[in-house]
């Protein structure tokens, strides 16, 4: 087994219900006065990113203090609706299984995301995935742009090295980033890539889902 596991959140391991495309819109609006008409593309990117497009879309000029304030205001309303998240929303099949054998196993967990912290801990806690993360060890949307940066940044703060790692995300964007850091990628097609889209950008292996325990395990472990 790998000394670490890092997991991609929104598709890898759960689905939201399309309630983070309205708590973003509501965020959005909240910071910047002016009503969400379109959101720049969302797959494998980072709310950094988004909001930075989103923002040039809508002629609105962008800067850190704009981040930061739409972080705050996009986690407050996760905490404020964290039960229509649960109820909205799902872990996917397998996915609390597959963490608990890795736990039993001795294995560090953490996710790498594109999401805010705040974001990212209400959604784990929402479906009990939580308590398998050392969530201190991972890397959000506040630490960088794209997944490399991230990587290596959750790499840092667990004191492991790339070669001793697996990354597991849903898009070609994981994928990539994760190659780029040297990290050994597990691509899992439950979001809106398929296994050949995986299989192309470069993952070292892809998964149809999480659902076989054994089979997931067995393919992290290779």
């Amino acid at each position: 087994m790998p000394e670490l596991v890092l997991w991609d959140i929104d598709h890898t391991l759960m689905a939201t219900g399309g309630l983070g495309r309205e708590l973003w819109g509501e965020a959005f609006e909240q910071v910047t006065g002016v009503a969400l008409r379109e959101q720049a593309s969302v797959t494998g990117s980072t709310e950094r990113v988004i909001l930075r497009e989103t923002a040039r879309l809508h002629d609105i000029p962008y800067s850190s203090d704009l981040f930061l304030r739409f972080a705050d205001a996009l986690g407050t309303l996760h905490v404020r609706r964290a039960a229509e998240l649960r109820e909205r929303g799902h872990a996917l099949p397998g996915t609390a299984a597959v963490l608990a054998a890795l736990e039993a196993r001795g294995v560090q967990q953490s996710v790498v995301t594109g999401n805010i912290r705040q974001a990212a801990e209400v959604k784990l806690a929402v479906f009990g995935l939580d308590r398998f993360m050392g969530l201190d060890d991972g890397a959000y949307a506040e630490d960088g742009e794209g997944r490399p940066a991230l990587l290596r940044a959750a790499l840092k703060r667990s004191g492991v090295l790339p070669q001793d790692a697996v990354f597991l995300g849903d898009t070609p964007a994981d994928v990539t980033g994760g190659r780029e850091a040297g990290v050994r990628v597990v691509a899992v097609a439950t979001g809106r890539a398929s296994a050949g889209d995986l299989r192309a950008a470069g993952a070292h292996a892809v998964l149809d889902g999480l659902s076989d325990t054994d089979r997931v395990l067995a393919v992290i472990d290779a």
